[in-house]
Formats: structure tokens, C-alpha cells, sequence
């Protein structure tokens, strides 16, 4: 094999890169592992898939030969991939507009999604798309994922409380629902709810390593056959079909695809959010790094080859992921194993479910949404930058209010438009002269710092660009003009500009103009190698003058103070000349301008 063909061959199956290099522990390893995802995974798959009005069996077949493809394909050696309840939701709230649940029609529907997310996902990553994830930041993920969570948890108040409530992703509208019929209350249903959620907690609190979900399941079916519950209005998972899935390719039309399109965006962005946040803090942990573009392609084709079989769309799994590593695994390879467990569930253990209560699964959903709801994460983003804390609330109350893919959308807006909104208002910083050194600090921040009469000196901490010109245009302007008039030069410390453009060179000359015209000149001070080429190509080089630009702020002054003929300036310059200390590190400059950044966006 030529090294070209086994480059390719790796870098596109990854699997061929580190099964070679597995040896017996490694295997003994990812085959626990592997066991015990599977364990979890078969119950959580079967209750996830209720959350998007699907029948349980369709979570099992998500949970096959998607695993296989993600193996094959991932870069992670940690994540395990299969059906999420956040992605349920998603799904319930997009095609539940356009058909009934659990009827062939919405089924079909749920399939063809699957296939368009995947589509959509192997596009990105063909398109090198991967920075798209950076789009949902932590504010949007963390306000999506606590409204999602109470979406979740009341999603299941009818299957919990034994009253056929309308299905909605509104928590107002199911709550409301189920007080005006709480007389219809279903009490051995309420029963098993409760018992299954108790029994949870109370493994999850004493005994962790124990597969509750799975006791949940054993424990549910065997009280309710052996009582003949059922019998007694107890609503059950009933016939669960036995075998594999077979081969079929979705029904596709043009106004299905249209009518499937923004939900199938959403998913497929919200999925690549999950696949990556878990990659990058699972790889973290264990020295190593994930290619977000081969993720996409990844998770991609997991769901197209899903939509083939008749699968529900999978993403990274954090529960069984966090399992997968406490396990010791180091590879993608449990992936597999779990497939293989769930295969065989398919093929012999499927009639054992008949009795499964839906209260037990409704008990099983709550409190995996339980988990979700982040309360602390929200508090942490306000006191750490309230800005962020406020988009995170806004993001949960749109989630709440306006449903799902709404909330994500204005979410990222909001994001977005904060974003802009920092950029048009960036920092700039009056700096004042420490005695007895060369240095310059920002005279609201350090008492030591002293303005220098008639010489207005300013730190811009950004890119000068279209975005925020006329911002610093005026303040420059409206700096220069106070104390009537009294400022005769302007100092611009330039070293933390990165970027200048065209809009920004016409700013600067009509700041320029302006200024001169009050007798006030302008002069640069560490500007960087491209934004000097970019002044000089725009003529401000030429229109200034090449005494007009200087290494440090402390040379641009002792210029300024030399060029005067009063004695004040005199007496002063004498006293810079003398200043023997040397400028303080640039480090500490950044950490000043960082401190500047967190105080300005407090």
C-alpha cells in the first residue's frame, strides 16, 4: 500500500489509524465498556424515542448501525453517539406540525428528517464548516439546554400522571392542561412514575455505577405483569416488533423537504454543537484532539446510514459518553459493542418489553432532564459577565415562550448582536505618565498614572475598522476639544490595533482635518508592521509626516514637549529626559488591556 492510499485511508477512516495499535487490555477494556453502554443505552434509546412520539422500538434502532458508522468514522475516542433528549424535543416540535405522532405518516416523516440532517451535516464538513459550532457560544447552549430541560420533563406529565394530554412543546400550555384534568388522575400510573423516578435518584445518590435506568425498566415490567396492571388501566409499551431493521430507502417529496428544511438545519447545527463540545472536553482530558470537520462528516453519515434503516437522527451522547470514559475506554470501539448488545435485544429480548409501563419510561425521561437543568451555569455566566448572563436568560425565555428552534435562533442573534455591538463600542483608554518611568497605564485604573497637560494620550484596544470608526472618530474629537480647548497634541498608542480597513483610513483623516484646524496635531505610537503598510499605502504616512509616528508613547511625548518653545515644556521635557527606567514588559501591557476589557464589559 502506497503511503498516499494509507494516508487517505487514515485521515478518512480514523479507525484505521488506532485499531492496529490495540492490544488485549485495550480491548478488554472497550469491551466493558462497551457492555455497559450498551446496558444504558437501551432503555434511555426506547424513552428518548417517546419524547418525539415515536414508538420505544425506533430509540433501539437509532441506537445500532449509527454507533457502527460514528466508530468508523470519528475522531473522538471517547464519545458514544445515539439518540439525545434535546434532539427528541427538536424533532417533536418540527414534524409535530406537519402530522400526527406515532402514526406511518409522522414515522415517515422522522426518517426522512434523519436522512436530511445527515446530509446537511456531511455538506458542512465537505464545505469545511466545522467553525459553525463557535456560532451556538456557551450563553445560547446553556439557556437552550435549562428550557429544554423543563420542555422535556413536562413533555412527560401525561404518560406520568395516566391523562392523555395534547402533546406541545409549550410548558404553559401542558401544565395548564393537566390542573383543569388532574380529576382524571390515574393513581397506580402516578405510582409507578414516582417509584421509578425515587428509584433513580436514590441508585444515582448511593450506588452511581449501577445501570438504574435499566433496574427501572426490569423492576417496572415485572411488577406490572405479575399484578395484571394493565388489566388495571395501566397504559404499557405493548408488542415491540422482534429483528433487525430492515433496508428502505425514505419517501422523499418536494414539500416534504421544504416543509422538514429549517427543522433539519436547526437539528443538524444543534447535533454538531453536541458532537464537538463533548469531543473537545473529552479529548481534553485525555491528551488528545478531534478534527471538527471529520465529526460533521461523522456524525453526518451515522444519520444517513440510520435513515436507511429506519433510525431516528443520533448525536453525542454525554451521559454515555461520561460512562464510556469512567470505564477506561480509550478508543471508539464500545461504540460497537453496544450496537452489538442492542442487536441482540432487537433479535431475542424484544418481547420482554409488552409490559413495560410508559410511566416508568416517563419516569426514566424526567429525570434525565432533571440533569439538564443548569441553574448554576446561568448564575456563573451573570457573575462572571453579565452580558452573557443576559443572553442567556433571553435565550431560555424565548425557548420557553416561542419554542425551540425559535429559541436557538434568537439566541445566536442576540449572540451575534452583542458581539457587534462590543466591537462598535470598544475600549479606549486615556493613559497617564507614571513619574520616574517610561511607562503609560490608564489613568482610571492605576492611581500612579498622571495626564500630561495639554498632550491627551489614548490606548485603542482593537481592530479599527467600518464597525467602530466613527466611535473612535468622535471620542478622539470629543476628547481633544475639552478643557476649552486646552489639548494641543494627540497621542494614539497603536499597539494593540490589529487590523485597519478603508473606512477606518477615512475616519483618521478626517480626525486628522478636523484637529489641525484647532491647532491640535495627531501622532501614532507601536504600530504594527500591516497596519503601518496600511497607513502608508492610504496616505496618512505621506499627509502626517514621518515625525509623526514613534516607537513608544514616552518618545512621542518627549518629541512633542521638545518641539515647544515654552518654558513649562521645558522644565518637563527635562524631567522625561531624565527617566531612566525602562518601559514595563509587554506582558503586563496585555494583562493591563485585558483588565481593561473585563472592567469595560462589567
Amino acid at each position: 500500500m502506497s503511503e498516499r492510499v494509507k494516508q487517505w485511508l487514515t485521515s478518512t477512516f480514523p479507525i484505521a489509524e488506532w485499531l492496529p495499535k490495540h492490544g488485549p487490555f485495550d480491548y478488554q477494556r472497550d469491551l466493558i465498556a462497551g457492555l455497559t453502554v450498551g446496558i444504558m443505552i437501551i432503555p434511555k434509546g426506547m424513552a428518548y424515542a417517546v419524547i418525539a412520539g415515536l414508538p420505544p422500538i425506533y430509540g433501539l434502532y437509532a441506537s445500532l448501525l449509527p454507533l457502527i458508522v460514528y466508530a468508523t468514522l470519528g475522531t473522538s475516542k471517547q464519545l458514544i453517539s445515539g439518540p439525545i433528549a434535546i434532539d427528541m424535543v427538536i424533532i417533536a416540535a418540527g414534524v409535530g406540525m406537519l402530522a400526527t405522532p406515532e402514526t406511518d405518516r409522522f414515522i415517515a416523516l422522522v426518517v426522512l428528517l434523519t436522512g436530511m440532517v445527515g446530509l446537511i451535516q456531511i455538506a458542512m464538513g465537505f464545505m469545511r464548516l466545522g467553525f459553525l459550532a463557535d456560532l451556538l457560544s456557551r450563553p445560547v447552549i446553556a439557556g437552550f439546554t435549562t428550557a429544554a430541560a423543563l420542555i422535556i420533563g413536562f413533555s412527560q406529565l401525561g404518560n406520568l400522571l395516566g391523562i392523555d394530554l395534547e402533546r406541545s412543546q409549550y410548558v404553559h400550555v401542558l401544565v395548564s392542561e393537566a390542573v383543569a384534568r388532574i380529576g382524571e388522575l390515574h393513581t397506580i400510573t402516578f405510582a409507578i412514575g414516582l417509584g421509578s423516578i425515587a428509584i433513580l435518584l436514590g441508585l444515582a445518590w448511593w450506588w452511581p455505577l449501577l445501570p438504574g435506568p435499566l433496574i427501572v425498566v426490569v423492576i417496572g415490567t415485572l411488577v406490572t405483569w405479575g399484578f395484571g396492571l394493565e388489566e388495571q388501566g395501566v397504559e404499557i409499551v405493548g408488542g415491540v416488533p422482534t429483528g433487525l431493521p430492515s433496508f428502505e430507502v425514505p419517501d422523499i417529496t418536494t414539500g416534504d423537504l421544504r416543509a422538514l428544511l429549517p427543522t433539519a438545519l436547526t437539528l443538524a447545527l444543534v447535533q454538531f454543537m453536541s458532537v464537538i463540545s463533548l469531543g473537545r472536553l473529552f479529548a481534553a482530558r485525555n491528551n488528545y484532539s478531534i478534527n471538527p470537520n471529520q465529526e460533521l462528516l461523522a456524525i453526518g453519515s451515522a444519520n444517513v446510514v440510520g435513515s436507511l434503516f429506519r433510525a431516528i437522527p443520533v448525536s453525542g451522547s454525554f451521559s454515555m459518553t461520561a460512562v464510556n470514559d469512567r470505564a477506561g475506554s480509550r478508543s471508539s470501539l464500545p461504540n460497537m459493542v453496544a450496537a452489538s448488545l442492542v442487536a441482540l435485544t432487537l433479535v431475542f429480548l424484544t418481547p420482554l418489553f409488552y409490559y413495560l409501563p410508559m410511566s416508568a419510561l416517563a419516569g426514566i425521561i424526567i429525570v434525565a432532564a432533571m440533569g439538564l437543568f443548569d441553574v448554576q451555569e446561568i448564575r456563573y455566566l451573570f457573575e462572571t459577565r453579565s452580558r452573557e448572563g443576559a443572553i442567556a436568560l433571553f435565550t431560555f425565555a424565548c425557548t420557553l415562550i416561542l419554542g425551540l428552534q425559535e429559541g436557538i435562533l434568537l439566541g445566536v442573534g442576540a449572540s451575534v448582536i452583542a458581539v457587534l455591538y462590543q466591537v462598535s463600542r470598544p475600549n479606549v483608554a486615556e493613559l497617564g505618565h507614571v513619574r520616574e518611568t517610561r511607562s503609560y497605564h490608564d489613568v482610571s485604573r492605576f492611581e500612579d498614572a498622571h495626564p500630561i497637560e495639554g498632550i491627551l494620550v489614548l490606548r485603542v484596544n482593537a481592530a479599527f475598522s467600518f464597525a467602530n470608526a466613527e466611535y473612535f472618530k468622535d471620542f478622539i474629537l470629543d476628547k481633544s476639544r475639552r478643557d476649552k480647548h486646552a489639548i494641543r497634541a494627540v497621542v494614539i498608542d497603536g499597539a494593540s490595533i490589529n487590523d485597519l480597513d478603508t473606512t477606518a483610513i477615512e475616519a483618521l483623516n478626517m480626525v486628522i482635518d478636523e484637529l489641525r484646524e484647532e491647532g491640535i496635531e495627531l501622532y501614532f505610537t507601536g504600530v504594527i508592521g500591516p497596519v503601518r503598510d496600511t497607513l502608508r499605502r492610504g496616505g496618512l504616512y505621506e499627509k502626517l509626516g514621518d515625525d509623526h509616528f514613534f516607537e513608544n508613547p514616552h518618545d512621542a511625548v518627549t518629541h512633542i514637549l521638545a518641539e515647544r518653545d515654552e518654558e513649562e515644556d521645558t522644565d518637563r521635557l527635562g524631567e522625561y529626559l531624565d527617566t531612566t527606567a525602562p518601559p514595563e514588559p509587554e506582558q503586563e501591557h496585555e494583562e493591563e488591556v485585558q483588565e481593561t476589557e473585563s472592567s469595560e464589559s462589567r
